[in-house]
């Protein structure tokens, strides 16, 4: 957006410098999820395509003890993409309904992603319940249970 901007150029390079996703930050710790939990990971096509991080949530998912699947055709995006949602509604719903069915299939308690948006997009009544990974890594380490496991009755 600043390039060749004189000003702006050095002043913007400077800031993505310092700048980090929570997922070259977040590390497991020692965490253990109090119980079991079947989650989807969906890495937003951010971390796909623009910083080639679509399996760190994944791993770090694994490395907190949660059974993380794959969901098939994962490097398709789920139809948010910004405000591509709002432009493009039509398109962006029958992304979501393919995500959801693909999703569906692998029967998760979870959807976890790194996106505010694709969270957003993917939450519904006919979805399973969407988290931001770090909602579920911090349960893992001691802290808060999720909303929506406040809600369900505990497994027998």
């Amino acid at each position: 957006m600043f390039a060749g901007d004189p000003v702006w150029q050095p002043r913007a390079a400077a800031f993505a410098a310092k700048t980090r996703d929570f997922l070259e930050l977040a590390t497991a710790g020692s965490a253990t999820p109090p119980r079991p939990l079947r989650v989807a990971w969906q890495a937003p096509c951010s971390l796909q395509n623009g910083l080639k991080l679509a399996d760190a949530g994944r791993k770090l998912l694994m490395e907190c003890g949660f059974d993380v699947v794959d969901i098939p055709e994962s490097h398709l995006c789920c139809g948010s993409a910004g405000s591509y949602s709002i432009l493009q509604p039509e398109i962006a719903g029958r992304l979501r309904e393919r995500k959801l069915s693909n999703i569906a299939a692998l029967k998760p308690d979870v959807i976890a992603t790194a996106n505010i948006g694709c969270l957003h997009h993917l939450t519904g009544p006919d979805a399973p319940p969407v988290v931001h990974l770090a909602e579920l890594i911090d349960w893992a380490e001691g802290g808060a249970t999720p909303a929506f496991l406040e809600t369900r009755s505990k497994p027998e």
